[in-house]
């Protein structure tokens, strides 16, 4: 991990050299006037969603979208690569002082993610400057080139932070980067970013410079729409797995049952438990357990359907809703549970221990299951009988799956 996060910001400091002679011939006067209005622009963009960015500091530890893409990528559109890595050397020196210093965001992590942008805005600038020698923005042919160049920043920033964050993690792989990386939220907001930035330079080349101010009241909207879907899911989301927490399972659960009854549909509940998770958490610790609760989430998570239900119940017990079986609901719930159990018991989970790298590979649950609407009408019945059957599943010898008990 240091090795890249070095290497990408010695290739910054090599490219703002290797670009500098290209900024000759063009008016400085025309560069100036449009690097004032880009950061006058950003510094008011920033100060005016300075309690929004501070609230996501603090309730999202991870890095995110920070919007000033906006202002980057029209500097790219707009100015030489020199100016316009400047541009993004000035604005981001605004948001550390301004919210990362007192975040308390460390200096190194500043340091690359404007590396990434500066990379990412070379790149941009560089894929306009080979496809389009016009003014791309009274060009119709010149859209071309703004959508590759919206592309090309985004592949280079997203690539580079993702590879950082794998890195960090437990489990370096490619799939695992390729999640990280198609992380739906963060990708759109992303590419929307970008768009409103080649709508500020569009405007600003066709219009004028002063056009770039329109922008901010939409913009200082969709950082508060952004905080608002943030808080949502810090409020329904487990940390440790990903899963939906208790009370949102409940919640969303129990609508999907209403439209399974609406619907005269077939649905049921899984309850799963970890077998002897103790043991891992006592043999390896509680860092290493959090791992494999993570694997488990993903395993079950991948072996239901997008409309499932899925959740974390508290400790090592999860929770799963399944709508619209086919056939005998009660056969097809228990082939479903006994996929979820083979999946668990073939997990190879790898985490590196206090004394090197770890595979954890026996690994167990029990499952209870129960089917609506034969063993109940609402959510808490339904539960009960998978959470009995389930206990039943543990007594009978564990990694078992046993449906609907009677009362």
């Amino acid at each position: 991990m240091l090795t890249v996060i070095l290497l990408v910001e010695v290739t910054a400091v090599v490219t703002l050299l290797a670009t500098a002679s290209s900024s000759f011939g063009y008016p400085l006067s025309e560069i100036g006037s449009r690097m004032a209005v880009l950061v006058i622009a950003a510094v008011l963009s920033t100060e005016a969603s300075l309690g929004v960015e501070r609230v996501r500091h603090r309730s999202d530890e991870a890095p995110h979208i920070d919007l000033s893409s906006v202002w980057a990528f029209a500097a790219a559109a707009l100015l030489p690569p020199l100016a316009a890595s400047g541009v993004v050397l000035l604005v981001y020196t605004h948001i550390y002082v301004r919210i990362w210093y007192r975040s308390e965001v460390p200096l190194h992590r500043v340091v690359f993610s404007t590396a990434t942008v500066v990379l990412a805005v070379q790149a941009a600038a560089a894929v306009m400057g080979v496809v389009s020698d016009l003014n791309p923005f009274q060009e119709v042919t010149g859209l071309f080139s703004v959508v590759l160049a919206v592309f090309a920043y985004a592949a280079v920033n997203m690539v580079l932070v993702v590879a950082v964050i794998v890195l960090s993690g437990p489990v370096r792989n490619l799939a695992t980067f390729l999640q990280v990386l198609g992380h739906g939220d963060e990708a759109v907001l992303e590419f929307a970013t970008l768009s409103m930035g080649a709508l500020v330079a569009g405007a600003m080349a066709s219009f004028g410079i002063a056009y770039a101010i329109l922008v901010l009241p939409p913009l200082i909207v969709l950082h508060r729409s952004v905080l608002v879907r943030q808080l949502e899911e810090a409020a329904s989301i487990d940390g440790k797995t990903g899963l939906l927490n208790a009370a949102a399972w409940h919640v969303q659960a129990s609508r999907e049952l209403r439209r399974a009854e609406r619907a005269r549909d077939r649905a049921a509940v899984l309850v799963l438990d970890l077998d002897h998770f103790k043991l891992v958490n006592d043999r390896y610790g509680h860092l290493v357990g959090d791992v494999v609760l993570a694997a488990v989430a993903a395993a079950v998570r991948s072996e239901v359907r997008d409309e499932d239900v899925v959740g974390r119940f508290g400790g090592e017990e999860f929770v799963v809703l399944l709508r619209g079986i086919d056939g005998d609901c009660r056969l097809g719930t228990h082939a479903a549970a006994e996929r979820i159990r083979r999946r668990v018991a073939a997990l190879r989970v790898e985490v590196i221990g206090p004394n090197g790298p770890i595979v954890i590979d026996d690994l167990t649950v029990s499952i209870g299951g129960a089917v609506f609407p034969p063993d109940g009408l609402d959510i808490a019945p339904l539960l009960e009988i998978a959470d009995a059957a389930m206990y039943d599943a543990k007594n009978r010898g564990r990694n078992r799956v046993r449906m609907g008990l009677p009362a």
